[in-house]
Order: structure tokens, then C-alpha cells, then sequence
């Protein structure tokens, strides 16, 4: 079985954000927890999952929070699991300050950042680092490479119909 990925939010309204990255976990049939904690109203619990992560199972932590954004620096400091980044979207700054609080990361504390709002993304790339160790899941992305490309070619086919008809 493959290990787990927690999808930890700052705030149970980042739901509807991060609901892609879950559904895209599931499909791949990878275990999923998700679980609410700020890194600034609960920063005790935001360490000590992360701490604990590694033993409980998971393989990568996606963090998705907002304006100042801390959370995935602060779960990063705790652990040597790869820590992705979702930045979300507020009414503030549209989820530019979220993007450069979740990028800007100390030197020894990485946070992988995909982009504001990009749960999908997120959950995508936590699969590829499971893939490393996992060929189910590797065989899975590459299908998934395989069908895009046949969703794009068969796009243009019907682009090519159009413009012919001009």
C-alpha cells in the first residue's frame, strides 16, 4: 500500500480549494487524511502532526493556506517529508501574498509551491513523489500523460473541422 498523503488546511473555508487535490489523491487510490490547523492559532498541533507525520505513515504533506500563508513553512520545519504549497485565494492581495509567503522559504526549509488555488496540481506532484517508490502509481500518471494527449489531439481535430467550414 502506498503511504499517505495529509492535506492539511488553515481553515475549514479552504475546503471548497483543496476538495480537487482529495478527489485527485482518491482516484489514484492514494490514502488521504485531511485536517484543519493554523499555523498561527494552533502552531503546537501544526508541529506535532508534522513531526509525527513520518511515522504515521505519510509521504508528503500538502498545506494550503492564505494570506500570510505560513502553514506549510511551519509544517516543513517539523519534518523531512516533502511539504507542497497551495496558496489560497483571499479577498486580500487575490492570493498574491499567499503565493510569495508560501514561496519564500528559508534556505533548509523547502516548500514545494504550486500555483494559487492549484489544488489539483498539488496533488498531482505529491502522487509523482509517492511514484518513486510506488510503480502502480507511476503507471497510473502515465496514463494519465497518455489521455491528455489524446484529449488535446482530439481538440484539434475539432478545431481543424471548424476552420475548415470558414
Amino acid at each position: 500500500m502506498s503511504k499517505k498523503v495529509a492535506v492539511i488546511m488553515g481553515s475549514d473555508s479552504d475546503f471548497p480549494i483543496v476538495s480537487p487535490a482529495i478527489k485527485r489523491l482518491k482516484s489514484f487510490g492514494i490514502p488521504v487524511e485531511v485536517r484543519v490547523m493554523s499555523a498561527h492559532r494552533t502552531p503546537d498541533a501544526a508541529a506535532e502532526f508534522s513531526k509525527n507525520a513520518k511515522a504515521e505513515g505519510f509521504g508528503v504533506i500538502i498545506a494550503a493556506a492564505g494570506k500570510a500563508a505560513h502553514l506549510g513553512g511551519v509544517l516543513a520545519a517539523h519534518t523531512t517529508l516533502p511539504v507542497i504549497g497551495i496558496p489560497v485565494k483571499s479577498s486580500t492581495l487575490d492570493g498574491l501574498d499567499a503565493l510569495l509567503s508560501t514561496v519564500q522559504m528559508p534556505s533548509g526549509i523547502p516548500v514545494a509551491t504550486v500555483a494559487i488555488d492549484g489544488a489539483d496540481n498539488a496533488a498531482i506532484l505529491a502522487a509523482q513523489m509517492l511514484a518513486l517508490s510506488d510503480d502502480s502509481i507511476a503507471a497510473q500518471l502515465e496514463q494519465m500523460k497518455v489521455d491528455m494527449e489524446k484529449g488535446v489531439a482530439k481538440k484539434n481535430e475539432a478545431l481543424q473541422a471548424k476552420v475548415a467550414e470558414l
